[in-house]
């Protein structure tokens, strides 16, 4: 029997996972200087957290959740994205009365959905995101775009495209949502099945439809813009003006949308407009949701976020030739020479890594030669020579990789030597 990764999963290997790593740390330095905290909540939710917390009528729960019965009859379901689970989180631990407000968070997870696999969109996808709750000023929807734009721009992508649009307050929308069911309602019957559905549950749904986007009717279809009120309108002006006050590019689409009804205001999505990048170009959605803290039971609060998928990011990177770092070359290698020096360096290398230095050895009982082919294959700086009559004079050979020049260096001071080559020290020597 073939052992595979279930359909829609991929391993992530060790050189591959060190451009993980790389990214990652890169995303996490950028939040550190917008004042955003790290929040990791559970891999799977109670149901209903989704369901309330995302919509009935969407795609998501309707279609493409991984739902079970636990053995006590619960239903959960793993993780499809990450805003329900940190507003949950939010209102379950009472954060709407921490002293410093708003709350600034950010998070790496794993969301799982079942949809058909494709290069970029997987089963098992990782995302980023962040979510911003207890501030209804549009200078925080502008900083929540501004933290997903340095992250791209931080990583070396250049070939980005803002896109933005205001879905207004909750008067402006309940216009635009009759406005649209009064203009869909006589194409009804040429929509496909979702559509129909949606012209009920969440109208401008239809909008975001793939199946249906070349319909004569999409077209003519009325605009959110045209709806909105003075309120809403002045909302929208002023995340433009601080978006131009950054320097940040962008375009307004009247047809962007987020398909939850208690999405409001600020919408946008980045996306690449990198030659060959593919079909799907959006690299991150995010929005305003001023009614979703109450949904899932929390008092009056708003709220506005992103979700990032990294593996779209991670091609992004790929399609405009950005190089990752994808390996570091090992601080030192231990070269035995005899039964001795191999139980000796047992004990060295506990030392060395408990001194920072990062420190690796044979483990395959290999010749002298062939242990030093080894060191080179981890890209070792320094291979330390040990011997007999090393351990007998209590000193060990150093050999720098790059220059070829070797010290005898006392055991007594080997830390020492090693910590201040590392770091740059006797450069000048």
């Amino acid at each position: 029997m073939s052992m595979k990764a279930p359909r829609g999963t991929v391993d992530i290997l060790p050189e591959e996972a060190a451009k993980w790593q790389f990214v990652e740390n890169k995303i996490k330095d950028v939040c550190r200087r917008y004042h955003f905290d790290e929040i990791r909540t559970p891999l799977f939710e109670h149901t209903e957290v989704f369901q309330r917390g995302v919509g009935d009528s969407t795609d998501i729960v309707q279609k493409e959740m991984y739902t079970f019965d636990d053995r006590g009859g619960r239903s959960l379901t793993l993780r499809p994205e990450g805003t329900a689970p940190v507003v949950r989180s939010f209102v379950e631990h009472k954060m709407h009365g921490n002293a410093s407000q708003p709350v600034k968070l950010y998070y790496f997870a794993q969301m799982f959905r079942y949809e058909r696999p494709q290069k970029g969109r997987m089963r098992q996808l990782n995302q980023f995101g962040v979510e911003v709750m207890g501030s209804s000023d549009p200078a925080v929807d502008a900083e929540v775009i501004d933290l997903a734009m340095s992250v791209y721009r931080e990583l070396g992508l250049t070939s980005l495209k803002l896109v933005i649009n205001s879905l207004g307050d909750k008067e402006s929308r309940e216009n635009h949502r009759q406005a649209l069911i009064n203009h869909f309602t006589p194409h009804k019957d040429e929509l496909c099945h979702d559509c129909q559905n949606r012209l009920v549950q969440n109208p401008m749904r239809i909008l975001d439809c793939k199946k249906d986007k070349d319909h004569p009717a999409m077209k003519t279809a009325p605009s959110i813009l045209e709806y909105l009120n003075e309120t809403s309108v002045g909302y929208f002006e002023k995340v433009k003006t601080y978006l131009e006050l950054m320097g940040i590019d962008y375009e307004v689409d009247p047809n962007l949308v987020r398909g939850l009804d208690y999405y409001n205001h600020t919408a946008f999505e980045i996306m690449s407009e990198a030659e060959g990048f593919g079909a799907i170009t959006t690299l991150v959605g995010g929005g305003r949701y001023n009614g979703l803290i109450e949904e899932l039971g929390g008092p009056a609060t708003p709220g506005i976020g992103f979700g990032m998928g990294l593996e779209r990011l991670l091609m992004a990177l790929e399609a405009e030739n950005v190089e990752i770092p994808a390996a570091q070359d090992l601080d030192c290698f231990i070269v035995t020479v005899g039964d001795e020096a191999d139980k000796y360096s047992v004990q060295l290398i506990h030392e060395l890594r408990n001194n920072g230095i990062q420190a690796d050895r044979d483990y395959q009982e290999r010749k002298t030669k062939a242990q030093f082919k080894a060191a080179d294959r981890f890209h070792a700086k320094y291979v330390l020579v040990l011997g007999e009559n090393e351990i007998n004079q209590k000193t060990i050979n150093v050999k720098e990789m790059q220059t070829g020049n070797q010290d005898e260096v006392p055991l007594s001071q080997l830390v020492h030597y090693l910590q201040e080559k590392l770091s740059g020290g006797n450069d000048n020597e």
